[in-house]
Protein backbone atom coordinates (compact mmCIF):
# COMPACT_ATOMS: atom_id res chain seq x y z
CA UNK A 1 0.00 0.00 0.00
CA UNK A 2 1.53 3.35 -1.05
CA UNK A 3 1.80 6.26 1.34
CA UNK A 4 -0.70 8.36 -0.63
CA UNK A 5 -3.42 5.74 -0.21
CA UNK A 6 -2.53 5.41 3.46
CA UNK A 7 -3.02 9.16 3.90
CA UNK A 8 -6.40 9.02 2.15
CA UNK A 9 -7.49 6.09 4.34
CA UNK A 10 -6.47 7.88 7.54
CA UNK A 11 -8.41 10.94 6.36
CA UNK A 12 -11.49 8.83 5.60
CA UNK A 13 -11.29 7.15 9.02
CA UNK A 14 -10.89 10.48 10.82
CA UNK A 15 -13.73 12.17 8.93
CA UNK A 16 -16.18 9.30 9.33
CA UNK A 17 -15.48 8.87 13.06
CA UNK A 18 -15.55 12.58 13.91
CA UNK A 19 -18.61 13.24 11.75
CA UNK A 20 -20.49 10.46 13.54
CA UNK A 21 -19.26 10.85 17.12
CA UNK A 22 -19.73 14.64 17.27
CA UNK A 23 -23.32 14.45 16.01
CA UNK A 24 -25.76 13.15 18.67
CA UNK A 25 -28.37 12.82 15.91
CA UNK A 26 -26.33 9.85 14.65
CA UNK A 27 -27.01 7.76 17.74
CA UNK A 28 -29.36 9.40 20.28
CA UNK A 29 -32.61 8.63 18.33
CA UNK A 30 -31.75 4.90 18.24
CA UNK A 31 -31.07 4.83 21.96
CA UNK A 32 -34.36 6.56 22.81
CA UNK A 33 -36.43 4.51 20.35
CA UNK A 34 -34.85 1.32 21.65
CA UNK A 35 -35.73 2.17 25.24
CA UNK A 36 -39.18 3.69 24.69
CA UNK A 37 -40.38 0.95 22.33
CA UNK A 38 -38.58 -1.81 24.22
CA UNK A 39 -36.69 -2.98 21.15
CA UNK A 40 -34.55 -6.06 21.41
CA UNK A 41 -30.82 -5.51 20.98
CA UNK A 42 -30.78 -7.24 17.55
CA UNK A 43 -33.56 -4.90 16.33
CA UNK A 44 -31.71 -1.84 17.65
CA UNK A 45 -28.54 -2.98 15.89
CA UNK A 46 -30.46 -3.70 12.67
CA UNK A 47 -32.00 -0.20 12.46
CA UNK A 48 -28.67 1.44 13.34
CA UNK A 49 -26.90 -0.46 10.56
CA UNK A 50 -29.71 0.18 8.06
CA UNK A 51 -29.71 3.95 8.72
CA UNK A 52 -25.91 3.97 8.73
CA UNK A 53 -25.74 2.47 5.27
CA UNK A 54 -28.49 4.85 4.11
CA UNK A 55 -26.29 7.73 5.27
CA UNK A 56 -23.31 6.20 3.48
CA UNK A 57 -25.30 5.60 0.28
CA UNK A 58 -26.09 9.30 -0.19
CA UNK A 59 -22.47 10.21 0.60
CA UNK A 60 -21.17 7.70 -1.94
CA UNK A 61 -23.62 8.82 -4.66
CA UNK A 62 -22.34 12.40 -4.33
CA UNK A 63 -18.77 11.14 -4.00
CA UNK A 64 -19.03 9.18 -7.25
CA UNK A 65 -19.73 12.47 -9.04
CA UNK A 66 -16.27 13.53 -7.86
CA UNK A 67 -14.84 10.22 -9.09
CA UNK A 68 -16.36 10.70 -12.56
CA UNK A 69 -15.06 14.28 -12.77
CA UNK A 70 -11.57 13.19 -11.76
CA UNK A 71 -11.69 10.18 -14.10
CA UNK A 72 -12.69 12.30 -17.08
CA UNK A 73 -10.06 14.93 -16.27
CA UNK A 74 -7.38 12.23 -16.10
CA UNK A 75 -8.14 11.28 -19.73
CA UNK A 76 -6.91 14.65 -20.99
CA UNK A 77 -3.40 14.44 -22.45
CA UNK A 78 -2.10 17.65 -20.89
CA UNK A 79 -3.30 16.52 -17.48
CA UNK A 80 -1.11 13.42 -17.46
CA UNK A 81 2.10 15.32 -16.63
CA UNK A 82 0.65 17.42 -13.83
CA UNK A 83 -2.22 15.34 -12.43
CA UNK A 84 -0.45 14.34 -9.20
CA UNK A 85 0.42 17.90 -8.22
CA UNK A 86 -2.79 19.44 -9.59
CA UNK A 87 -5.13 16.95 -7.91
CA UNK A 88 -3.27 17.49 -4.64
CA UNK A 89 -3.75 21.25 -4.97
CA UNK A 90 -7.45 20.70 -5.73
CA UNK A 91 -7.74 18.65 -2.55
CA UNK A 92 -5.97 21.36 -0.54
CA UNK A 93 -8.07 24.20 -2.00
CA UNK A 94 -11.32 22.31 -1.41
CA UNK A 95 -10.26 21.58 2.17
CA UNK A 96 -9.47 25.24 2.86
CA UNK A 97 -12.76 26.36 1.28
CA UNK A 98 -14.73 23.78 3.26
CA UNK A 99 -12.90 24.75 6.47
CA UNK A 100 -13.72 28.44 5.98
CA UNK A 101 -17.33 27.61 5.09
CA UNK A 102 -17.61 25.45 8.21
CA UNK A 103 -16.24 28.22 10.43
CA UNK A 104 -18.68 30.67 8.83
CA UNK A 105 -21.58 28.27 9.45
CA UNK A 106 -20.55 27.97 13.10
CA UNK A 107 -20.16 31.75 13.47
CA UNK A 108 -23.53 32.50 11.88
CA UNK A 109 -25.14 29.75 13.97
CA UNK A 110 -27.18 28.44 11.08
CA UNK A 111 -30.27 26.34 11.88
CA UNK A 112 -29.78 22.58 11.80
CA UNK A 113 -31.93 19.57 12.53
CA UNK A 114 -32.37 18.64 16.16
CA UNK A 115 -34.01 15.73 17.95
CA UNK A 116 -36.01 16.24 21.14
CA UNK A 117 -37.40 13.57 23.43
CA UNK A 118 -40.90 14.28 24.73
CA UNK A 119 -42.98 12.79 27.49
CA UNK A 120 -43.76 9.15 26.81
CA UNK A 121 -40.53 8.59 24.90
CA UNK A 122 -41.67 10.09 21.58
CA UNK A 123 -38.99 11.78 19.48
CA UNK A 124 -39.58 14.81 17.25
CA UNK A 125 -37.22 16.39 14.75
CA UNK A 126 -37.13 20.08 13.84
CA UNK A 127 -34.65 22.85 13.05
CA UNK A 128 -33.06 25.12 15.64
CA UNK A 129 -29.94 27.16 16.40
CA UNK A 130 -27.38 26.41 19.10
CA UNK A 131 -28.22 28.19 22.33
CA UNK A 132 -31.76 28.92 21.19
CA UNK A 133 -34.77 27.75 23.18
CA UNK A 134 -37.31 26.52 20.67
CA UNK A 135 -40.92 25.52 21.03
CA UNK A 136 -41.41 24.15 17.53
CA UNK A 137 -44.73 24.68 15.83
CA UNK A 138 -43.70 22.49 12.92
CA UNK A 139 -42.23 19.24 14.07
CA UNK A 140 -42.18 15.71 12.74
CA UNK A 141 -42.59 12.65 14.91
CA UNK A 142 -39.70 10.30 14.32
CA UNK A 143 -40.43 6.72 13.32
CA UNK A 144 -37.76 4.24 12.19
CA UNK A 145 -38.51 4.82 8.49
CA UNK A 146 -38.54 8.61 8.87
CA UNK A 147 -35.20 8.30 10.65
CA UNK A 148 -33.90 6.26 7.71
CA UNK A 149 -35.07 8.96 5.26
CA UNK A 150 -33.31 11.65 7.32
CA UNK A 151 -30.03 9.73 7.16
CA UNK A 152 -30.33 9.12 3.42
CA UNK A 153 -30.80 12.86 2.84
CA UNK A 154 -27.79 13.81 4.97
CA UNK A 155 -24.55 12.97 3.16
CA UNK A 156 -21.01 13.57 4.41
CA UNK A 157 -19.52 16.14 2.03
CA UNK A 158 -15.78 15.72 2.84
CA UNK A 159 -15.81 12.30 1.18
CA UNK A 160 -16.27 13.98 -2.24
CA UNK A 161 -12.76 15.52 -2.62
CA UNK A 162 -11.09 12.30 -1.42
CA UNK A 163 -12.90 10.33 -4.12
CA UNK A 164 -12.14 13.06 -6.69
CA UNK A 165 -8.44 12.66 -5.90
CA UNK A 166 -8.66 8.89 -6.43
CA UNK A 167 -10.67 9.39 -9.62
CA UNK A 168 -8.03 11.74 -11.02
CA UNK A 169 -5.50 8.94 -10.62
CA UNK A 170 -7.88 6.53 -12.36
CA UNK A 171 -7.47 4.20 -9.41
CA UNK A 172 -10.45 1.90 -8.95
CA UNK A 173 -8.62 0.31 -6.02
CA UNK A 174 -8.38 3.63 -4.17
CA UNK A 175 -12.07 4.36 -4.78
CA UNK A 176 -13.18 0.94 -3.53
CA UNK A 177 -10.89 1.08 -0.49
CA UNK A 178 -12.00 4.60 0.46
CA UNK A 179 -15.71 3.79 0.17
CA UNK A 180 -15.25 0.55 2.12
CA UNK A 181 -13.27 2.21 4.91
CA UNK A 182 -15.70 5.12 5.12
CA UNK A 183 -18.70 2.74 5.26
CA UNK A 184 -17.24 0.40 7.86
CA UNK A 185 -15.99 3.16 10.18
CA UNK A 186 -19.24 5.16 9.99
CA UNK A 187 -21.41 2.17 10.87
CA UNK A 188 -18.91 0.96 13.48
CA UNK A 189 -18.88 4.36 15.22
CA UNK A 190 -22.69 4.59 15.14
CA UNK A 191 -23.03 1.11 16.63
CA UNK A 192 -20.44 1.84 19.30
CA UNK A 193 -22.19 5.02 20.43
CA UNK A 194 -25.63 3.38 20.36
CA UNK A 195 -24.52 0.32 22.33
CA UNK A 196 -22.74 2.46 24.92
CA UNK A 197 -25.92 4.53 25.33
CA UNK A 198 -28.20 1.49 25.50
CA UNK A 199 -26.15 0.05 28.31
CA UNK A 200 -26.55 3.25 30.32
CA UNK A 201 -23.19 4.94 30.01
CA UNK A 202 -23.03 8.71 29.58
CA UNK A 203 -21.42 10.37 26.60
CA UNK A 204 -18.81 13.07 26.35
CA UNK A 205 -20.66 16.31 25.70
CA UNK A 206 -20.41 16.99 21.99
CA UNK A 207 -22.79 19.96 21.62
CA UNK A 208 -19.98 22.47 21.06
CA UNK A 209 -18.08 20.16 18.72
CA UNK A 210 -21.27 19.48 16.73
CA UNK A 211 -21.39 23.15 15.81
CA UNK A 212 -17.94 22.87 14.22
CA UNK A 213 -18.38 19.48 12.52
CA UNK A 214 -18.05 20.97 8.99
CA UNK A 215 -14.99 22.98 10.00
CA UNK A 216 -13.40 19.84 11.47
CA UNK A 217 -14.06 17.95 8.24
CA UNK A 218 -12.52 20.79 6.25
CA UNK A 219 -9.47 20.81 8.50
CA UNK A 220 -8.92 17.07 7.95
CA UNK A 221 -9.17 17.44 4.15
CA UNK A 222 -6.83 20.45 4.29
CA UNK A 223 -4.21 18.47 6.24
CA UNK A 224 -4.53 15.65 3.71
CA UNK A 225 -4.00 18.16 0.87
CA UNK A 226 -0.96 19.65 2.60
CA UNK A 227 0.54 16.18 2.97
CA UNK A 228 -0.02 15.48 -0.74
CA UNK A 229 1.27 18.82 -2.06
CA UNK A 230 4.18 19.68 0.23
CA UNK A 231 5.37 16.29 1.49
CA UNK A 232 4.69 14.17 -1.59
CA UNK A 233 2.52 11.63 0.24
Amino acid sequence: MNIGLTTLILSAVTISCLHTATGPDHYLPFIVLSRSRKWSMPKTIMWTILCGFGHIFSSVVIGLIGVLLGWQLARLTWFQDVRGNLSGWCLLIFGLAYLLWGLRQAYLNKPHKHFDVYEGGDIYVYEHKHGEVVYPQKRVKVTPWILFAIFVMGPSEPLVPLLFYSGSHRSALEVIVLISVFAVMTVFTMLTMVLIGCYGYSFIKTDKLERYVHAIGGAVVTLCGIAMVFFGW
